[in-house]
């Protein structure tokens, strides 16, 4: 069994649920500062449902990806890998929002949830809603990233539900070092390699989501003779084409083949391909110079943090979420 699928979803999971993790940690902090302990069986009822409602999320978009296959026998070749592009498309940009919007949130990420629970707790009577609402939109808004992403790639099985798991359990893991037993965590640092493992990882889907949509194209140009000229690539244009990516950059297959150790890991992790296209490598640079500067420049735009020294450091992170 393959378990390589997993590793993509297990970063992702891990530095979502970091984040999440964040959150429910300040919640906990600023709930026991305001003496309202007696409301965290509603965050870990938000977390809960926010777990269960994205998973039936992932659940849902698998069925119809299944149901529309086998309800369209003769236009299935061209379906699921159609779909699969259509959700590649959804990840990318739901995956380069978040890594950039969340770089640049994060300095007032405990301002802002210290301001949500404050107004959540100002009406008794409805606090303990408000508590999971804020937990459970945490949650979701991270679980529904990392389902695009699994949908995505829905042909590799469980498997990538599976790394999922991994990183929400070792995201659970974090938390309680940071908020339960204190161990001090330079969780900046973390979020940098994780921000560009996760830029090398959605560069990668970028690759792959193309393929998808030159496998659907290149299925229905075969279906019949009005179709045929869809794949605009001949070889007389080009020397070993694709159907729409345009000609062949390299290819790889004996030297480092992307089915086998070690290209299973660069293909699943990072999108390698040893067949390229002219299309995929443009676009790979373009997503790569483009989102990626935009995350490099949000870090560079970020304020370090003061210590209580006066001297910023990196490692007070932990400090600033444990107030």
């Amino acid at each position: 069994m393959d378990f390589s699928s997993a590793l993509p979803t297990f970063i992702i999971t891990l530095r979502e649920g970091v984040e999440a993790a964040l959150v429910v940690g300040i919640v906990l902090a600023l709930l026991k500062k305001a003496k309202q302990s007696k409301l965290n069986p509603w965050v870990y009822a938000g977390i809960g449902v926010g777990i269960i409602a994205s998973a039936m999320v992932g659940v849902l978009f698998s069925s119809i990806i299944q149901w529309l296959g086998t309800s369209n026998t003769q236009y299935a070749p061209v379906i699921e890998p159609l779909l699969e592009a259509v959700f590649g498309v959804g990840a990318i940009a739901m995956l380069s929002w978040m890594l950039i919007w969340m770089t640049r949130q994060a300095r007032s990420l405990k301002g802002q949830v210290e301001g949500a629970v404050t107004a959540a707790l100002k009406d008794e009577t409805a606090a303990g809603w408000g508590v999971f609402s804020l937990i459970l939109i945490a949650v979701l808004r991270e679980g529904f990233e990392t389902v695009l992403f699994i949908v995505a790639k829905f042909q590799q099985g469980l498997i990538p539900a599976l790394g999922a798991l991994g990183g929400i359990t070792m995201a659970a893991g974090i938390g309680v070092l940071l908020f339960k037993w204190g161990v001090k965590i330079d969780i900046r640092r973390f979020f940098q390699i994780m921000g560009v493992l996760l830029l090398l990882i959605v560069a990668g889907l970028v690759v792959s989501t193309m393929t998808d949509f030159d496998t659907a194209v290149k299925s229905l140009s075969q279906m019949n003779r009005e179709s045929e000229s869809l794949c605009f690539y001949y070889e007389r244009f080009a020397k070993n084409p694709s159907c729409i990516l345009g000609p062949m950059v390299w290819n790889t297959t004996q030297l480092l083949p992307q089915d086998k150790f070690p290209g299973i890991i660069l293909h699943t992790l990072f999108g390698y391909a040893d067949k390229l296209y002219i299309v995929q490598a443009l676009g790979y640079l373009v997503f790569l110079f483009t989102i990626g500067s935009l995350y490099f420049r949000s870090l560079n735009s970020r304020t370090p943090l003061p210590a209580k020294n006066g001297k910023s450091s990196s490692t007070t992170t932990d400090k600033s979420v444990r107030s």
